[in-house]
C-alpha cells in the first residue's frame, strides 16, 4: 500500500488517498485512533460509478463513522473510475441501459453478465486492501462492511472471516446463483430497502432478505426512491456498528 496523498479535515479526521498495485483508494481514520486504541474498521462499498463521482457521499459517510471512532476506507471497483475499462462489464451496462429504456424486463443473463464478473475480480481485492489495511497502525478489528453493490457484500460476508457485521443496500441487482450464497451467510446483517427503487424488484429483495441464513437480521425499508434514504436510516445503521464493532 503506497499513500499518495494526506489531509486533515476540520473535524479532526485525517484523509489519506493510497494506490494499492493498480487500484486507487481512500482511508478516513479518527483523530482516536493510535496504536495503543486502535479503530474498528468499516469497509465502504458504493455502485461502480467511479470515487471521484462517489466522492462527497462516501466522505460523509466516513466522516459520521469517524464520529463514533471508526476508521474507514474504500477502493475503485474493477472497470471504474480511472481503471482500465472492462469491455464484457461495457456491454453489458448497454444491454441494460436498452432493455430499462425500452420498458422491458431485465433478463437473468444481463445480470449475470453485469454483476457475476465484477463479483469474482472486486471480492479478491477488497480482500487484499483488508490485509494491507489491517497492518497499519491505528487501526484493528473488527471488522464490517458498508453499502455498495450488495452482491459483492453477500460474497464477502461468505468467504472473509474477519468481516464481523454488515449493512447491505438492497438497491442493485442480484443474480440468482447469489441467493444460494446469501444462505452461506451467517453474520449480523442490516439490510436497507427503498420501498419505491424504481431501478429495484422490491419482492426479490425481499426474497433474498429471506435467504440470508443469519440469526440476526433486520430489514429497515423506507417509502422512496433509489436516492431518497433519509438521515436517519444512516443513523440506525450507525447504531448497528456501534453494537457489533465496540
Amino acid at each position: 500500500m503506497h499513500f499518495t496523498s494526506e489531509q486533515h479535515l476540520d473535524d479532526g479526521v485525517v484523509e489519506r488517498e493510497f494506490t494499492l498495485g493498480e487500484i486507487p483508494g481512500i482511508l478516513w481514520t479518527p483523530a482516536s485512533a493510535s496504536t495503543s486504541a486502535p479503530a474498528p474498521l468499516i469497509l465502504l462499498g458504493h455502485p461502480p460509478l467511479g470515487l471521484r463521482t462517489m466522492y462527497p457521499r462516501l466522505a460523509a459517510r466516513a466522516r459520521h463513522s469517524a464520529a463514533e471512532g471508526f476508521a474507514t476506507a474504500t477502493i475503485e471497483l474493477p472497470g471504474s473510475g480511472d481503471r482500465p475499462r472492462w469491455p464484457a462489464a461495457e456491454r453489458a451496462r448497454a444491454d441494460l441501459r436498452r432493455v430499462m429504456a425500452a420498458g422491458e424486463p431485465v433478463s437473468d443473463e444481463i445480470v449475470d453478465a453485469l454483476i457475476l464478473p465484477l463479483v469474482d475480480k472486486a471480492v479478491p481485492e477488497w480482500q487484499a486492501a483488508l490485509d494491507a489495511l489491517l497492518a497499519l497502525p491505528g487501526i484493528g478489528g473488527p471488522v464490517a462492511y458498508s453499502g455498495g453493490v450488495i452482491s459483492i457484500g453477500i460474497r464477502l460476508a461468505v468467504v472473509e472471516p474477519r468481516i464481523s457485521a454488515a449493512v447491505l443496500f438492497a438497491g442493485s441487482f442480484v443474480p440468482r446463483a447469489m441467493f444460494e450464497e446469501a444462505r452461506q451467510v451467517t453474520i449480523p446483517l442490516h439490510v436497507m430497502l427503498q420501498w419505491d427503487d424504481e431501478g429495484n424488484d422490491r419482492q426479490a429483495a425481499l426474497d433474498l432478505f429471506d435467504a440470508f441464513g443469519s440469526e440476526e437480521k433486520s430489514l429497515h425499508a423506507n417509502m422512496g426512491g433509489h436516492t431518497g434514504v433519509p438521515q436517519f436510516a444512516g443513523d440506525v445503521a450507525a447504531q448497528f456498528f456501534t453494537r457489533h464493532l465496540k
